[in-house]
């Protein structure tokens, strides 16, 4: 096994947790993340499994870190994307490219299979692991409330038939029948009608693209 070189324990320990969560990255886009063992992970990694376990004691406990880093990356992402001053159409465009990129990149079960592999519990903590995404969609739905460019009668209760809509083309991109940008203009059309906004795209959503299927773990 490669020795890692760091100055200190804490440099070490954390050279170590990155090659563990870049092994999820690339094993998530192969296998997807459901699939995946502590053994895969381990030897993705070229570390012990005694090793990964010191790191994380299960499989939730690896989950959950690897969908930490997957929302910070996200929003990363999507502050990056956005100039000052974008329509709240135009971050709705972007934030759902994002979301397509990353059912792609790392492929997992829908809700209901996840739950039941993972337990309650550990789905829970699962669940708050992305929130700051979802408030991000909050955000961009009353953003466009403020400006009359949506019509909404209940925000929390719009964003998740949003996500709803958006998780309904995990199994199209995964097998390959639709592309991300097929998918992404598909999806936001559909959300934007409803949404009662029917301006046309501009520059901004149809040239921007997203490095988020490099993969958060391997990003620079």
């Amino acid at each position: 096994m490669p020795r890692i070189s760091a100055a200190t324990i804490g440099e070490h320990r954390a050279q170590t947790r990155d090659r563990i969560l870049q092994a999820v990255a690339r094993l998530s886009r192969v296998q997807g993340i459901d699939a995946i063992s502590m053994t895969d992970v381990a030897n993705e990694a070229v570390i012990t499994r005694t090793v990964l376990y010191n790191y994380y004691p299960d499989k939730a406990a690896l989950l959950l870190a690897f969908t930490e880093r997957v929302t910070s990356y996200f929003i990363e992402s999507y502050e990056r994307e956005l100039p000052a001053g974008a329509s709240p159409a135009d971050r709705l465009r972007v934030f759902v490219r994002l979301q397509l990129t990353g059912l792609l990149a790392h492929p997992h079960p829908g809700a209901a299979d996840l739950g039941a592999a993972l337990g309650p519990d550990a789905y829970q903590q699962l669940a708050e692991h992305v929130a700051p995404m979802q408030r991000i969609l909050v955000e961009i739905l009353e953003s466009g409330i403020e400006s009359a460019a949506f019509q909404i009668l209940d925000v929390e209760a719009t964003a998740r038939m949003i996500l709803a809509v958006i998780g309904a083309e995990r199994v199209p991109l995964i097998s390959g029948t639709v592309t991300v940008e097929t998918a992404g203009e598909l999806v936001t059309g559909f959300v934007l009608r409803a949404l009662g906004n029917t301006a046309p795209s501009t520059p901004l959503s149809r040239s921007s693209r997203s490095s988020f299927s490099e993969g958060p773990a391997e990003s620079p």
